[in-house]
């Protein structure tokens, strides 16, 4: 089993401490913990800062931790921005980024001058031209929505053919898609265990279906979580109320939380379920909490 650490998004107007922002990093790569991840979230009541930001910073005060983001909603972006931002990131990372893509929900769309109609279609010809401007040295493309004639961009991303990709998705049709274009699968973490366990059956019958070697194929789950006293489990559903404000109260049962001998079998029903990497999520007190990760659950779940 490995272990990643979700990277603070999380910041009130005015209060970001870049000296604990680096010494939670320092700290999750001294811990040996295998990566730190964002997420997007672009519009909302949560005070959560951009992605890509993120991880540049993160970057800056790294040497060999990995750095992701699941997922990018990508048919909100322009694939030949997005294209220009990653392979940059790698290059100034010296290749530590994974990227997460996802087609997203339905809500806002018109906010981004994209219509809904559509969406599939426009996620898999974005990732096709991304694709293409990390692999070739001039590029000519002519698709529905972006055309290109002769173009090239340079650099391309330090890793080769490019960072991994893993998608996100809980639909069928995209857990098909993920084992069809990508590198992994990425569980969410407003998906309780149960659910996650059923995309993975999904996942596994779509490599065998497609003939794919299990081994050249990642599942990975975001969990949400909290460790101490029974006091966490209140303010972990605080926490998730806020951050997916759309959701009912069931958005609570996605979480893992209580002492760490709870937490410790929460996240082995999480491995269970076929996760085989696991992207811990605390809400709140991110230092404490990396702490107490490493001190008394990440040691059990190696045993």
């Amino acid at each position: 089993m490995r272990f990643a650490i979700s990277i603070p998004q999380l910041v009130e107007d005015g209060t970001f401490d870049p000296a604990a922002f680096r010494a939670f990093l320092g700290r999750a790569e001294e811990l040996g913990l295998e990566s730190a991840w964002t997420s997007e979230s672009t519009i909302g009541a949560a005070p959560m800062v951009s992605p890509l930001e993120t991880m540049t910073y993160a970057a800056a005060c790294t040497e060999t931790l990995r750095l992701g983001c699941v997922v990018f909603v990508t048919p909100l972006h322009s694939p030949v921005h997005l294209a220009k931002s990653v392979a940059s990131l790698d290059q100034l990372s010296r290749g530590r980024l994974e990227i997460g893509v996802g087609t997203g929900g339905r809500r806002m769309f018109s906010a981004f001058g994209v219509e809904p109609e559509g969406l599939v279609a426009r996620f898999n010809e974005g990732l096709k031209l991304m694709e293409g401007l990390w692999t070739e040295s001039l590029l000519t493309f002519k698709g529905r929505f972006w055309q290109l004639e002769g173009a090239a961009m340079e650099p391309k991303p330090f890793q080769k053919p490019y960072p991994p990709l893993w998608f996100g998705g809980s639909a069928p049709a995209a857990l098909r898609r993920a084992v069809r274009h990508g590198d992994g699968f990425f569980g969410a973490g407003s998906q309780p265990t149960e659910a996650f366990a059923g995309q993975v059956r999904l996942v596994r019958e779509a490599l065998a279906d497609q003939g794919r070697d299990p081994a050249t194929f990642q599942i990975a789950k975001r969990v949400y979580l909290g460790v101490g006293e029974p006091s966490v489990r209140v303010r972990l559903g605080e926490a998730l109320r806020r951050l997916y404000a759309h959701a009912g109260p069931e958005i609570e049962a996605v979480g893992v939380s209580g002492s760490a001998d709870e937490v410790v079998a929460g996240l082995r029903e999480v491995a269970d379920a076929g996760a085989e990497l696991i992207l811990l999520n605390p809400m709140f007190d991110d230092a404490e909490q990396l702490e107490r990760l490493a001190t008394e659950v990440i040691p059990q779940l190696k045993d």
